[in-house]
């Protein structure tokens, strides 16, 4: 007992700043390493991206409990989620809010009967088309593969209630909506919308300078 009073007596300061860091971490704000191509071109293998994890949730410390409900995720959203049908956690665009209707035919998707607008941007090193998606006030870029993986369409589907529909930015290679099914709202634990720091994977992970900080 004197030994713990010893090294409380001691080291408190430290363990005080080490339980608010990881209270802040659980609750507030936290990074997230991506280590996919999922959300190519918008978030590169190596970012590291900040997330507002007080979003959507004010939750308890340490669990996926919400103890105040602050608001809900839109379409054009980047979102975090702790995926069951996945094992894992993910990095989507939300696509689809509960009632909405999503359908999507050789890679353009339809929103409640409306097609979204799509403009050609350029191939990129692999043969892949980039192209500019607006969805809502959301202008982002997708990218298509040069072939078809039969991931590029899907019959009109409704979104349930506390669902969600997402997808990644890199439309043929990623394992979103179409594999695991509807998100849902309860495993969804913040939103991404900064790139705090990247580290280039191809290159010994010398700093991607021009990414920090960078807008999603």
């Amino acid at each position: 007992m004197k030994k713990f009073q010893q090294l409380w007596r001691e080291n408190c300061g430290i363990i005080v700043f080490l339980c608010c860091m990881f209270v802040f971490r659980s609750a507030v704000a936290d990074w997230n390493d991506v280590p996919t191509a999922s959300m190519q071109p918008t978030i590169q293998i190596g970012d590291r991206l900040l997330v507002n994890k007080m979003a959507y949730d004010l939750r308890v410390p340490f669990t996926t409990k919400s103890l105040i409900k602050r608001a809900d995720p839109e379409r054009g959203d980047i979102v975090i989620f702790m995926s069951e049908a996945a094992g894992d956690r993910l990095v989507k665009r939300v696509i689809g809010v509960p009632g909405d209707v999503v359908a999507m035919h050789n890679n353009v998707l339809s929103i409640n009967g409306k097609r979204l607008d799509y403009a050609a941007q350029a191939a990129v090193a692999d043969n892949a088309m980039v192209l500019t998606e607006q969805l809502d006030a959301i202008s982002h870029q997708v990218k298509l593969a040069p072939f078809s993986t039969g991931r590029d369409s899907f019959n009109a589907v409704t979104v349930p209630d506390n669902s969600y529909l997402v997808l990644g930015d890199n439309r043929d290679n990623s394992a979103d909506s179409r594999v695991i099914g509807f998100v849902p709202r309860n495993e969804i634990v913040g939103r991404a919308s900064t790139v705090l720091f990247s580290l280039d994977y191809d290159n010994y992970l010398l700093p991607r300078s021009e990414r920090f900080f960078a807008a999603l």
